[in-house]
């Protein structure tokens, strides 16, 4: 964070009418006048807040320290230092009967002499890796300690008071301090938005790609399908491409370079953007061995005593991180969207859990009769007489059967649950807002279910996606994200848009239906033929305007916007099922298996979530009317603007 004070002077009078009055601004106040990175500024401030304070986020970095020395620490340890035929038992003890820890250690010095060459290779970059992590928590300490000054004194919030704050009521008052500091200099109020573009400038360019299907590769893997492939590693990979990198498209944060905006230099710039991503597949498959080891070890520790204590954990389903990306809104922030996909983890839930396989459904309750069975013996056995738990293998066959039974417990449907796709599919819209134009009236249909499946994946599914990352991103980067080079360029010059007071930002996150909308979501006739390539798919244009007017209602929108927005909700509100198409209007608003407990408010505290959830509704089913049963082109078939070729 770079921040210049300035000592303002104020002239009183001329000199010559007997001498000047100088005033000189409090240095409270001056600190925060001209922030040159606001960027940077308002994303420390929003995670500030959402991390709970200076105390909670220095406590996290430092055990963040000690996690991963430790993982490395308890990796050398079992490798080296443990005496495993001591451990179990295949060597005997001369003098003695018990084994006890000091026997199955080795002493330190014998511990060391039995590291080898890629045993110190790993330490000596593990030591590396970890002392730049304590040079950047170093950086990052002093940097959060100035938003801790700039939250006491300026928005004259305590650490103890955070908590009792909403992001909302937070953004209201760092508004209240632009007037009085001008934090920007270019202009004199900021808007809600001008903050949002701040905080999510890169996130919503990945949006748009997202939603372009220009981001996201889409495997073909035999037997399962088709597969949407999008990972921690892979993000990463790409935030260094089109951010981060020297040689990224960004010449800043906040401004593009000016070649990108000259079609005439697109092909050349594809060039070096492709020569980019080459190089930076090589680097990910030179470094493929070390993340890879990190990633098993990593996974591993996370997650075994977890599995050990409950079996069917990673049998639950979560939220990809492709649906993540591709349920979000425009300008939405990650607690918002969190707690709306936490609404509907439970619906989508229910949804996927009204599909079964009649064939599955028997053998997963015969297995689970002779798991339960032997199970049942054993526990009656061990009750009994435990001396069972000494007999070889008994526990491994007793947490084994155990898992298997919570296996089979998970493929056997509810009986309880009526058979209704399309209600359960309604009750999971009215949280994630967004439903693919092919979903309508195919809820039923195994099609949908899979497709429904790569957004909300079973956990294991996550985990083996993250564990394969080192190994199937550099393939990833040469394969699917070089031959869009061009694509890429284009995209940047054709969808950044210059605001005052901001800089570049993607035009989509502006929200003008005017200009990224779909008239068939607008209720309007279409006359002419549709520029798909601008619009934004499955109304995301739309729906974002919306959700951002009600998450932020003090918000003026230029007036286009909010004719729409108002036309919305007053229409929404008179909604009245009226044809087959209605289905999606059945959905009880008011159900408490809908909504639980938000992690944070998403606006102010008279935000009425269900408005949002009538607006969506009520744009799909409008959506659905105009268009019937139409088919309706596939994203990627327009992405591209290659007509120059």
């Amino acid at each position: 964070m770079k921040m210049q004070s300035y000592a303002a002077l104020q002239e009183a009078g001329d000199p010559d009418d007997g001498g000047v009055l100088i005033h000189v601004v409090e240095s409270s106040r001056a600190r925060w006048n001209h922030i040159e990175d606001l960027d940077s500024f308002f994303s420390k401030m929003y995670k500030y807040h959402q991390q709970h304070g200076f105390s909670c986020m220095m406590l996290q970095e430092v055990l963040d320290l000690f996690q991963f020395l430790f993982v490395i620490i308890l990796y050398v340890f079992l490798l080296h230092c443990v005496d495993y035929p001591m451990l179990f038992g295949d060597e005997k003890l001369l003098n003695s009967t018990k084994v006890t820890i000091s026997d199955v250690i080795y002493p330190p010095n014998q511990c060391v002499a039995h590291f080898g060459l890629f045993t110190w290779i790993g330490i000596s970059t593990a030591a590396l890796v970890w002392l730049l992590r304590l040079f950047r928590g170093i950086y990052y300490m002093f940097y959060y300690w100035d938003i801790k000054q700039f939250f006491n004194s300026a928005l004259e919030v305590a650490d103890c008071d955070l908590d009792n704050l909403t992001w909302h009521e937070v953004q209201t008052k760092a508004r209240t301090v632009q007037l009085e500091q001008q934090m920007c200099i270019h202009k004199k109020e900021l808007t809600e938005l001008d903050i949002y573009h701040r905080i999510l400038r890169k996130q919503n360019y990945l949006v748009a790609m997202a939603n372009k299907r220009l981001l996201q590769p889409r495997l073909q893997i035999p037997i399962i399908g088709e597969v949407v492939y999008w990972t921690r590693g892979l993000r990463y990979n790409m935030q260094i491409l089109l951010f981060w990198s020297p040689w990224a498209p960004f010449q800043n944060p906040w401004h593009l370079r000016e070649e990108y905006r000259k079609p005439n230099l697109r092909h050349e710039l594809a060039n070096k953007f492709g020569r980019l991503v080459l190089w930076l597949a090589l680097a990910n498959l030179i470094l493929s061995p070390l993340i890879f080891f990190w990633q098993i070890l990593y996974t591993f520790f996370s997650h075994a005593e977890i599995l050990k204590r409950e079996p069917g954990s990673l049998g639950v389903r979560t939220w990809s991180l492709y649906g993540r990306l591709y349920l979000r809104h425009f300008n939405e922030l990650e607690h918002e969207l969190h707690a709306r996909l936490n609404h509907a983890h439970r619906p989508a839930t229910r949804y996927l859990s009204a599909f079964n396989s009649p064939m599955l459904t028997i053998f997963a309750n015969n297995f689970a009769f002779i798991f339960g069975a032997i199970l049942a013996v054993l526990i009656v056995l061990t009750i009994y007489d435990e001396d069972v738990l000494a007999v070889e293998h008994i526990l491994t066959t007793i947490t084994v059967l155990g898992a298997g039974l919570a296996v089979c417990r998970a493929l056997i449907p509810d009986e309880t649950l009526a058979w209704c796709p399309e209600t359960l599919l309604s009750n999971v819209l009215v949280h994630t807002h967004y439903l693919p134009d092919g979903w309508h009236g195919q809820a039923h249909t195994l099609r949908v279910r899979k497709e429904f499946q790569q957004l909300f994946q079973y956990r294991i599914v996550g985990v083996l996606e993250e564990l394969l990352s080192p190994i199937i991103t550099p393939y990833i980067l040469w394969r699917h994200i070089y031959p869009r080079s061009l694509d890429i360029v284009d995209f940047f010059r054709n969808f950044t848009v210059s605001v005052v007071g901001v800089g570049d930002v993607c035009s989509f996150a502006q929200m003008d239906v005017r200009k990224h909308g779909n008239p068939e979501w607008q209720g309007a006739q279409v006359q002419t033929a549709l520029d798909q390539y601008t619009q934004a798919e499955d109304g995301k244009t739309e729906l974002s305007l919306v959700h951002f007017t009600l998450t932020n209602p003090c918000w003026k929108a230029p007036s286009e916007a909010q004719q729409f927005v108002q036309a919305v909700q007053r229409e929404s509100s008179l909604m009245v099922p009226q044809s087959s198409g209605d289905y999606m209007l059945q959905v009880d608003l008011n159900d408490s298996s809908n909504y639980g407990a938000p992690v944070r408010m998403e606006g102010p505290a008279n935000t009425n979530p269900s408005n949002m959830s009538l607006s969506t509704l009520y744009l799909h089913d409008r959506h659905f009317r105009q268009v019937g049963n139409r088919y309706i082109r596939r994203a990627e078939e327009t992405t591209p603007l290659l007509l120059s070729h």
